[in-house]
């Protein structure tokens, strides 16, 4: 693989700026792609898609570290939102999915199962006060 930059005049990458290795005229390997609003993703790509490891900031401050799969986080992963929310776990097409943990912010931690980005399955939220839930979730929500 070589070494190049591409600039994107049209497609799903308008607007960004691609540096680092090249294979067929295509995103291969490791580099660093900037998008017009400022996000930056650096990591792998294989044939112009977002695969393997990689990191990518967006322009408000939110930031994923963790696998990918075809453009989306898919894997385990470590998203921290912009209000300081934090989600470390298992990813499916982008969306939280399989087991992991999520800190709420000035609320407490949840700690089980996730399917769709929801609570879904077994799991516990421990508040910030101490009291705990603990059992079946469904579509975020704990099932009485």
């Amino acid at each position: 693989m070589k070494k190049g930059t591409l600039t994107f005049t049209s497609g799903r990458n308008k607007g960004a700026k691609w540096v680092g290795e090249l294979k067929d005229g295509k995103m291969n390997g490791q580099g660093t792609l900037t998008y017009h609003d400022g996000t930056k993703y650096i990591g792998e790509f294989k044939d112009d898609s977002i695969n393997g490891q990689g990191t990518i900031t967006f322009a408000d401050g939110a930031k994923y570290v963790g696998e990918w799969k075809n453009d989306k986080q898919h894997g385990q992963g470590t998203f921290i939102f912009a209000d300081g929310a934090k989600y470390v776990g298992e990813w499916k097409d982008s969306l939280k999915s399989g087991q992991g943990t999520f800190i709420f912010p000035g609320e407490g931690k949840y700690v089980g199962e996730w399917r769709d980005n929801l609570q879904n399955g077994q799991g516990t939220f421990t508040h910030l006060d101490g009291k705990i839930i603990k059992g079946t979730w469904k579509d975020g929500e704990p099932v009485k």
